[in-house]
């Protein structure tokens, strides 16, 4: 029946297929999507058969890619047949889908943006939710070349739509419309002055005139650092007048966002750092004690969404070091910084805080606490309360529950959790294992603890991926029995949503690994962890250019980890064939575990330095002969459990790509 819209097809962002009636249809085959988006994006044209078979099979000969053709055509009609009209009409020469069955959001966004009315532009901008396509990842060079170019001229089109948007707004004295499509802008491409100008604009006449400054330094600074340039004279007059207006008006009593004074460029959000405090106990024994507590009001503080809060690894670079805060701040590019100190006598706790204000070097809020050990949590969360509302003037965190008073069993489970938490900070195997029993005995001993559960899943999933176990497939089993355990216990654990993802991950449960490392992100933007692992997760599900962008957020949370960023952003690097900025990142991991020498290796191997590779390789089996529970010697094909569990790609062409390597740096067939 034609002339009937048959299937609704989504292609921004992600793919999408339904029908009419709003019925989900699941197209799995990464190549049957493809095939239905390039038709797509071309409705009532004829497409040739060979055509069609050369771009997504030209690595095969005529006849197999015409036959690969003819059989993801079946599987697509297959996907369709409830539909109430077919929407592929095919010949024995060509191929096309009918323009009236099929309704795509990208026809959808072109009809708007050509309407050109301010209403129909906020319309089709809405629809734009990411590139066409992100999840379907398909080695075809031509299908690669065709979609590169599709990218770029939609993307064009909502550029060019939302420039002449700023422009008509402005002369019309429109500077809401205009600030709102130059935040569309800017999102697209952070380099364009216009939609600099037009925010900072905006946020000058909104009396925002702290927060249009700091917009034009960061813009500054990326233009120099990035393309060499300065920027163009019209926005540095523009800067220079709304500096010359803030310089006339009287100073407000507070201010809750400073001007940078970072080298590091400050986020959007008012960004904070938590030093480690001062242990004043007179024990060494109890500096696990004074970290832990210093970890958890991080992690507390990390929760509240109006702010940006720096990773443990980093504010801890500073322990012990005389160095002042605003030299802390500008390292760590932060207006903010909590300082404090800790004593612990008998069954009792004392407790400093302050928060400073970097920038003028003086103290927002301080406060003094003294109290029974069972109250700890109570503290802890009273400061990160209080930071938060010294700093965003408001309490915005999801509510939780957390006991104020523990139990003696409680309060001995939690201070097993800390003395696992340290020692796993060496990554090594008889530490792991010592961690381990410490966060099993705490699971027992309070078995509502959700940290417990969380840190002992998470000695499981190392002690499995290190191989540092012969049953590594047992220690793959308990990790996600506490993993979900810990879930069930605190639904508002960011780390227990993603610790689950990543083990979902190695089980090869992508689509649930998907969904709880996502929990994790939502739950907490500031969770370094959270971003490394869905870095981990886009290269591993074939989205690897995309992880590198998570990796490197990670990096701003974290910006002095030397261990986990070089480590992740190699793997990722070398999933996506930068060989050598993998080589460049892997080097830079200090005291790195061996499996970063087989990664570093495999990138030497495939970006032709050979000699290096072999020698790399060498290391890593000598090492490895040291450390593993069972050494695989040389045979490529016994190192590939290892393999799997270091790094657990869908697609089996890269893990291909990565035996390959092995293969090339020394590994015998």
């Amino acid at each position: 029946m034609v002339g009937v819209v048959a299937v609704e097809i989504t292609l921004f962002g992600d793919f999408g297929l339904k029908l009419a009636t709003g019925q989900d249809i699941d197209l799995p085959g990464q190549k049957d999507r493809a095939l239905l988006a390039f038709l797509a994006l071309s409705p009532g044209t004829n497409h040739t058969r060979d055509k069609l078979a050369n771009l997504l099979w030209c690595d095969r000969g005529d006849q197999q890619a015409r036959d690969s053709l003819k059989h993801a055509l079946t599987r697509v009609r297959h996907g369709l047949q409830a539909s109430a009209a077919s929407p592929i009409v095919a010949d024995r020469r060509t191929v096309k889908l009918d323009p009236a069955a099929v309704k795509t959001d990208v026809a959808t966004f072109e009809r708007l943006l050509r309407e050109g009315t301010p209403q129909s532009l906020h319309a089709a901008a809405a629809l734009y939710r990411g590139e066409i396509i992100e999840d379907v990842s398909v080695r075809s060079p031509p299908f690669e070349d065709w979609l590169l170019l599709e990218r770029r001229r939609l993307r064009h089109l909502l550029e060019a739509a939302l420039t002449r948007a700023i422009a008509d707004s402005i002369a019309n004295g429109e500077l809401g419309f205009a600030a709102e499509a130059a935040r569309r802008l800017h999102l697209l491409d952070p380099l364009n002055e216009a939609a600099s100008r037009a925010i900072m604009q905006a946020e000058a006449e909104a009396g925002q005139t702290v927060q249009a400054l700091r917009r034009y330094q960061g813009l500054r600074d990326r233009l120099r650092a990035e393309l060499g340039v300065k920027p163009a004279p019209e926005t540095i007059r523009l800067y220079e007048a709304i500096r010359d207006r803030a310089a006339e008006e009287p100073v407000s009593a507070v201010s809750p966002v400073l001007p940078s004074t970072a080298e590091m460029p400050l986020p959007e959000r008012p960004a904070v750092a938590v030093l480690p405090f001062e242990n004043l106990s007179g024990d060494a024994d109890q500096q696990y004690f004074s970290d832990g507590i210093s970890e958890d009001i991080i992690t507390e503080l990390s929760r509240f969404r109006s702010l940006f809060v720096i990773a443990r690894h980093s504010s801890f670079a500073f322990k012990g070091r005389p160095v002042k805060v605003q030299e802390i701040a500008r390292e760590l590019g932060v207006a903010y910084v909590v300082e404090g100190s800790f004593r612990r006598v008998g069954d009792r706790v004392r407790i400093s805080a302050q928060l400073v204000d970097a920038g003028r070097g003086t103290q927002l809020w301080a406060e003094k606490y003294d109290r029974e050990l069972v109250d700890i949590f109570a503290v802890q969360d009273d400061v990160a309360r209080s930071v938060a509302a010294a700093v965003c003037g408001r309490v915005d965190v999801a509510s939780r529950d957390r006991v104020e008073r523990m139990s003696p069993d409680t309060l001995r489970a939690y201070d097993l959790v800390l003395r696992a938490k340290f020692l796993t900070l060496n990554y090594t195997r008889s530490e792991n294992a010592q961690a381990r029993e410490f966060a099993e005995r705490a699971a027992t001993l309070d078995p509502k603890s959700a940290a417990a559960c969380t840190h002992a899943a998470w000695c499981l999933f190392y002690e499995y991926m290190a191989k540092w176990t012969r049953d590594s497939g047992a220690s793959l089993q308990r990790a996600f029995d506490y993993a979900q355990r810990a879930v069930l216990l605190d639904e508002t654990d960011s780390f227990a949503h993603t610790l689950l993802g990543i083990v979902h991950l190695f089980r090869r449960e992508f689509d649930q690994a998907h969904t709880e490392i996502l929990a994790g992100v939502a739950l907490n933007p500031n969770d370094f962890l959270a971003r490394r692992y869905y870095g981990m997760f886009l290269a591993a599900t074939g989205n690897a250019e995309s992880g590198i962008a998570q990796i490197e957020l990670g990096r701003r949370l974290n910006p002095f980890d030397t261990r986990w960023v070089p480590w992740d952003m190699g793997i990722v690097c070398f999933t996506a064939r930068r060989y050598q900025e993998a080589i460049t990142a892997l080097k830079q991991a200090r005291n790195p575990i061996n499996e970063v020498h087989g990664w570093l290796a495999a990138s030497y191997a495939q970006a032709g330095l050979l000699q290096e590779a072999r020698s790399t390789l060498e290391h890593f089996l000598r090492v490895a002969e040291q450390d593993m529970a069972v050494f695989p010697g040389r045979k490529l094909a016994n190192w590939e459990p290892y393999w799997h569990g270091a790094f657990e790609y869908q697609d089996q062409a890269d893990f291909d790509h990565l035996f390959d390597a092995l293969r090339k740096a020394g590994l015998d067939d």
